[in-house]
């Protein structure tokens, strides 16, 4: 179950990578072009919601003691797109050639407008590089929950063997007993088994 989490967690990351690198894009677009990028944008956008929403469906799938790992990504995740939707509702509307008209006028070549748009670029990248970094500690985190996991699980069954084997070993050490000996009953035998199982 886990595996079908963590094959729809890389396709939303894959996914969200590309979002984020077009929107980008968008306000330096005009005309059809520009249509063109928010119509693939907003097409990627449902893309990852229908992906949220199958890895809320595994998630629920999964055993309540491993759930929790799973349970904060997903509220990582559904943070991460909320992000996203708002910063492609920015780059329609606060960058709209209609909006930069009004603010600097006709004059597209003036310094003042050079300047703007040099700050807005700015602003943009510094944005990409933190959601970068966001990524990258994801990443790192959701490796070592893994390891955690997966030494977790082998505790557990080296435990659980060995109970098995305690067991056994007292099961032979009875019947070895009730052979080597006539004076041994089966009640004796049982407060014999008793008294052993204490130790373990």
């Amino acid at each position: 179950m886990s595996s079908d989490f963590e094959s729809y967690e890389q396709d939303f990351a894959v996914l969200t990578a590309e979002v984020t690198g077009r929107i980008g894009k968008v306000p330096k677009l005009v005309g059809d072009e520009k249509k063109q990028m928010v119509a693939n944008i907003e097409k990627q956008l449902e893309e990852a919601r229908e992906l949220l929403e199958q890895m809320e469906l595994e998630v629920r799938e999964i055993p309540p003691q491993s759930r929790g790992m799973y349970s904060s990504r997903m509220r990582s995740y559904k943070q991460e797109m909320g992000k996203l939707e708002a910063d492609f509702k920015r780059s329609r509307i606060a960058y709209s050639d209609e909006v930069r008209n009004e603010l600097l006028g006709d004059d597209g070549n003036s310094s003042e407008n050079q300047l703007i748009k040099l700050r807005e670029e700015r602003a943009h990248l510094l944005d990409n590089t933190e959601r970068l970094e966001r990524s990258s500690r994801r990443l790192e985190a959701g490796y070592q929950i893994a390891v955690e996991t997966e030494m977790m699980v082998m505790l557990t069954s080296i435990t659980y063997l060995h109970g098995v084997l305690r067991e056994i070993w007292l099961e032979r050490k009875c019947i070895f007993i009730w052979k080597g000996s006539g004076l041994l009953g089966t009640r004796q035998i049982l407060i014999y088994w008793i008294e052993t199982s204490k130790g373990l």
